[in-house]
């Protein structure tokens, strides 16, 4: 990438911006340098050591920088949830978090414009197992993303929703914790996606920010008094950034809440230039990450109202013949309540019940809990998601296979076994569960979903 390509007007509206330095910015741009980072599943990498072979990412307790890019495409472990690979730079969201929440509480967290799922899947890992997170995107494909990743990570605590921000001025003061990771120019992300030079211009700059004000002004009802909203961009334009946190406080009487920072890190304070709120700047010339933007704010002026569940649900008991034919499968030891949604049988902590039929009387959603299968007759067909999550019985039957055997599972190919298992068994790989198979007599059926098969081999 040469220098030129980086947008002039871009340049010049940076000029006297806390931590922007020219010369420094555009030959960090020009380096061609990729920092990879990944961020390790707390449910799911007991016994792992990463501190042994990587650097830690310093605002984050379970990410690391990789010392290369590799394939991700064909390490199992990816696909298992184990890991989840992150941008360095969006990490600090568990700093904002730990510093003006108090994690101990039981939260109600939404995560609005949440794909592909970075910030869902890091928020899942720092609230307790009490917690609600709500995890939304309003773009039907994204979201589809978003729901894979999720059922990848495996936690029962979580909700996915496909709705508009607008829908969600129905759940007045519901939220503890509303993070808002809001569309923008994508500037912060030209070092790894150069064509996104090619698609930023002052117009979209000044579209973004009439965007960004109305999803914030649709989602703010919906946090609580004294909740937290943590709002944050990928992009360098102030108009986007502190523009944004002076709107936010005068528009909405919010009190911005500061952050406390290690020298070290290389994180840049900025001040909003009229209510000299705190928000911080990502430069890739001084740390090792993207460009990216964060401020924190408290509301003051909700009231303490609560919204009461409907008294009629879609959402379904299941029949005492149904909860026999289950309840096998799962940890009986967990406080979880099953429910079915047309065929599918799905499964929520029991202290989230009051806020699951609120959700599902108000939004669309997509995923909650852990989808166990579908009854069929007197069986159960057991879904992918109970595969990857932590509350499958511990007496389930598991094969495990070898990296190419593995990989030949994730293109849905067929997996020869030994025949010493007949019926559904897991496939594990290095000890974690990666989908389901049904062994026969003759042969062994690939329930690995479709569409997340790996399409590509290793030789292409």
């Amino acid at each position: 990438m040469s220098l030129h390509n980086l947008p002039e007007s871009l340049l010049k509206s940076l000029e006297g911006v806390p931590g922007f330095d020219r010369k420094k910015f555009e030959q960090v741009h020009s380096s061609r340098e990729a920092v990879t980072a990944i961020r390790y599943n707390p449910l799911k990498s007991a016994g792992l050591n990463p501190d042994q072979k990587y650097e830690r990412v310093p605002w984050s307790s379970s990410g690391y920088y990789l010392p290369e890019r590799p394939f991700f495409t064909f390490d199992p472990l990816l696909h298992a949830g184990v890991y989840y690979v992150q941008e360095a730079s969006s990490m600090f969201l568990e700093q904002a978090l730990k510093q003006t929440v108090s994690l101990d509480q039981t939260l109600k967290v939404l995560d609005l414009c949440a794909s592909p799922g970075g910030k869902s899947t890091l928020l899942q890992s720092l609230i307790n197992s009490d917690s609600l997170l709500v995890s939304n995107d309003v773009i039907r494909s994204r979201a589809n993303i978003l729901e894979e990743n999720l059922t990848k990570w495996g936690a029962e605590n979580v909700v996915v929703t496909n709705s508009d921000p607008k829908d969600f001025t129905r759940l007045e003061n519901f939220f503890d914790v509303i993070v808002v990771d809001a569309p923008c120019s994508g500037s912060g992300l030209f070092r790894r996606d150069p064509e996104a030079i090619d698609e930023w211009s002052e117009q979209n700059v000044a579209l973004c920010c009439q965007r960004q004000q109305r999803i914030l002004a649709d989602i703010i009802p919906s946090l609580k008094n004294n909740g937290v909203l943590i709002y944050s961009t990928c992009s360098y334009s102030p108009d986007e950034d502190e523009a944004i946190v002076d709107w936010l406080i005068d528009e909405f009487k919010l009190i911005n809440l500061p952050l406390l920072l290690d020298s070290d890190w290389g994180i840049v304070p900025s001040l909003s230039p009229k209510s000299r709120a705190q928000g911080y700047r990502f430069y890739p010339d001084k740390l090792k990450g993207e460009g990216f933007f964060l401020s924190c704010f408290k509301k003051t002026d909700g009231t303490e109202q609560q919204i009461r569940p409907p008294r009629k649900t879609m959402l379904q008991k299941l029949s005492k013949e149904e909860n026999n034919i289950v309840l096998p499968w799962i940890d009986n030891d967990l406080p979880l309540r099953l429910w079915k949604t047309g065929d599918l049988v799905f499964a929520m902590p029991s202290s989230l019940t009051e806020a699951l039929l609120i959700l599902a009387d108000n939004l669309y959603i997509r995923k909650a809990g852990v989808a166990i299968g579908k009854v069929a007759g007197k069986d159960l067909v057991p879904d992918h998601s109970l595969a990857l999550s932590n509350i499958i019985s511990n007496k389930t039957v598991g094969i495990s296979l070898k990296l190419q055997d593995a990989l030949q599972y994730l293109r849905k190919e067929e997996v020869k076994t030994d025949g010493s298992v007949k019926g559904w068994a897991l496939v594990l790989y290095e000890g974690v569960k990666l989908g389901w198979i049904k062994v026969l007599s003759n042969r062994t059926n690939n329930y690995y979903p479709k569409e997340w098969r790996i399409l590509k081999s290793e030789n292409n």
